[in-house]
C-alpha cells in the first residue's frame, strides 16, 4: 500500500511539473498587432516584410491600401528600438498618389549598414491582368530605395529598368526579406527573390510566371539580374545553406499543394533544376524561410512559415536541422486564416513573425508574433 500511495505521489509530482514546464513553454509565444484594416489609416494593409538593421532596430513594412490589389497603394512602415516590445507609428516610405507602390523585400548590408528596400510600381488604373494580357498603359516595373540612418528616413525610389526583360508583363519583388551571403566566393552579395510574367497571353495564365534573383557585389551601388527559374513558380523566398549555397523556395502553380525549391552554387546566377519539397505542404501562397542558426552554432535550424491545407488558414512554422532537406518539426501558430508571413531573428534570440492573419479573413490584421525557439522545438 505505501508503495503504491508513493507511486502515485511520484506520479502526480511528474504530471504538476509537466504542466507547469509546457505553461511555461506556452507562455512563450507573444502577438501584437501592427496594422488594423479599415482602422490604420487604410482600407486595407496587407504584403507584410520585416528586417533587423544593424544597430538591431526592427523595420516593419506593409502596404497601406484603399481598395484591393490594384489603384492607390503606399508603402508604409513602422519602427521598433526595444526587440518588438513597442513600436512607432505608422510612416509612409513612398506615395506616388493614385498609383501603385508595393511588394516590399528589404536586406540589410551588415558590412555598410545600409538597409536596401525592392519595391514594384505599376499605374494605379491597371490590373495585374492588364498588365500580364498586355491591356495595361504601363508596364510594372522594379524600384529601390535607402536608408542610411537605421530606418528613419528613405532616399527617392530610383527605377531599375534594365532588372525588366522587354517581353515581361507583370513583375513583383519579394515580398518578404532578402538575404546577404556570408559564406565562401560570394561572400558580401546581396540577394533579392522577385518573380514576373514572361510573355502576353489572352488571359491572366500562370504558366507564365516564373521566379527570379537579382543581386548586388558593391553594397547596392549597382544591381544585376541573376537566375530565372522555370514556369510555374512565383512569389519567393531565398536562404543561405551551410556550404554557400542559395536556397530558393517557391509558390508553386504544379497543383501538388507544395513548394517549389532549387538550389544554386554560384550565388543566385544559375540554379539546378527545381523539385517539388513534399515537406512543406502549402496553398498557393506567399511563404517565407529564414535560417535561425548555423550548424557551429549548436546546430543548424532552418525556418518556415505558410499557411497548411489547400486554404490560407492555419499559419504553421517548420523547423529543418538538416538544411532544409527534412522537415521533422512543425507547430501551428494561427489555427485561424492567415496568408502571407516573413520571419526575423530578433536579439535577444527569440523569433519574430510578421504575418497576415485574423479570425474570419486572413487580411483582418498583419500581427508581429514572438517566439521563443524552445516553445517551437517542445
Amino acid at each position: 500500500m505505501h508503495k503504491l500511495i508513493l507511486i502515485f505521489a511520484k506520479t502526480l509530482l511528474v504530471q504538476l511539473a509537466l504542466g507547469t514546464l509546457l505553461w511555461g513553454v506556452e507562455k512563450s509565444i507573444e502577438t501584437q498587432v501592427l496594422f488594423r484594416k479599415a482602422i490604420d489609416g487604410y482600407n486595407n494593409i496587407r504584403i507584410p516584410a520585416i528586417c533587423v538593421t544593424k544597430a538591431g532596430t526592427l523595420l516593419a513594412f506593409a502596404e497601406g491600401r484603399e481598395a484591393g490589389d490594384k489603384g492607390d497603394i503606399d508603402l508604409i512602415l513602422r519602427r521598433s528600438e526595444d526587440g518588438g516590445k513597442t513600436w512607432g507609428g505608422i510612416e509612409v516610405i513612398w506615395d506616388d498618389k493614385d498609383n501603385t507602390c508595393g511588394n516590399p523585400c528589404p536586406v540589410v548590408d551588415l558590412d555598410t549598414g545600409t538597409i536596401w528596400l525592392f519595391l514594384t510600381w505599376n499605374l494605379g488604373s491597371d490590373s495585374e491582368t492588364a498588365i500580364m494580357t498586355g491591356a495595361s498603359e504601363h508596364p510594372r516595373s522594379p524600384w529601390v530605395t535607402y536608408s542610411e540612418d537605421d530606418g528613419k528616413t528613405w532616399a527617392n525610389p530610383k527605377k531599375l529598368p534594365h532588372l525588366r526583360k522587354k517581353e515581361w508583363t507583370w513583375y513583383a519583388t519579394g515580398p518578404g526579406n532578402g538575404v546577404q551571403l556570408s559564406r565562401g566566393q560570394y561572400n558580401g552579395r546581396l540577394v533579392i527573390p522577385a518573380n514576373h510574367a514572361d510573355r502576353v497571353t489572352a488571359k491572366r495564365d500562370s504558366k507564365t510566371y516564373r521566379s527570379h534573383i537579382i543581386y548586388s557585389d558593391d553594397h547596392g551601388m549597382s544591381w544585376q539580374l541573376g537566375a530565372i527559374q522555370e514556369p510555374l513558380t512565383n512569389e519567393s523566398t531565398v536562404v543561405e545553406l551551410a556550404d554557400g549555397s542559395v536556397m530558393q523556395n517557391m509558390r508553386s502553380y504544379h497543383g501538388k499543394g507544395n513548394r517549389a525549391v532549387a538550389l544554386s552554387k554560384d550565388g543566385g546566377a544559375s540554379f539546378a533544376p527545381l523539385y517539388l519539397d513534399n515537406g512543406l505542404q502549402s496553398p498557393v501562397c506567399q511563404a517565407n524561410i529564414q535560417r535561425y542558426s548555423w550548424p557551429e552554432e549548436s546546430r543548424s535550424r532552418i525556418l518556415f512559415s505558410s499557411p497548411t491545407g489547400e486554404k490560407r488558414e492555419g499559419i504553421t512554422v517548420r523547423l529543418s536541422y538538416d538544411e532544409g532537406e527534412t522537415w521533422p518539426v512543425s507547430k501551428m501558430i494561427h489555427e485561424s486564416p492567415g496568408a502571407y508571413s516573413n520571419m526575423v531573428g530578433l536579439p535577444n534570440g527569440n523569433v519574430g513573425l510578421l504575418v497576415e492573419i485574423g479570425e474570419s479573413s486572413p487580411y483582418e490584421t498583419i500581427s508581429f508574433i514572438m517566439f521563443d525557439i524552445n516553445w517551437l522545438e517542445h
